[in-house]
């Protein structure tokens, strides 16, 4: 497999993933993760078990990702893609990017890690308000 058939293979699991986030198709969702997969927001990590719960109490609406930045290192890499989400019922905005991990696994590229970081209204980047979402956590 050439760099660019990896490039445009990680592209593609990154476009499946919006999608399926913006379709609220959580199942989806999770088969773009490695199955050791996290998704990182709000001052913690959730591994893919507690993912569903995570989506479900998200906002609704509009993923918009841009073209990633990603460095290829052999069956691994890392990432950065912006997001712009759009709140169906407001059309209120919510900017910031992803940083990932990815692996190529027997069933092609997944992600790793995926960590989101906003963008406030002052400037400043954060990983979200701590405890913003509290799962099933105890």
């Amino acid at each position: 497999m050439s760099v660019t058939d990896d490039l445009v293979e990680i592209e593609q699991l990154l476009a499946r993933y919006a999608v399926a986030m913006t379709r609220g198709d959580v199942d989806r969702v999770l088969a773009v993760f490695a199955p050791d997969g996290s998704y990182s927001a709000f001052g913690d990590t959730y591994p893919l078990d507690e993912f569903p719960a995570l989506v479900s109490a998200a906002p609704k609406g509009l993923f918009l990702v841009g073209t990633p930045v990603i460095e290829l290192d052999g069956d691994a890499a890392t990432g950065t893609q912006p997001l712009c989400f759009v709140e169906h019922s407001t059309h209120e905005l919510r900017i910031g990017y992803y940083n990932d991990t990815y692996v190529r696994t027997p069933d092609g590229w997944r992600l790793r890690t995926r960590a989101m970081t906003f963008i406030r209204r002052s400037g400043a980047h954060d990983s979200g308000r701590p405890h913003a979402f509290e799962g099933t956590r105890s």
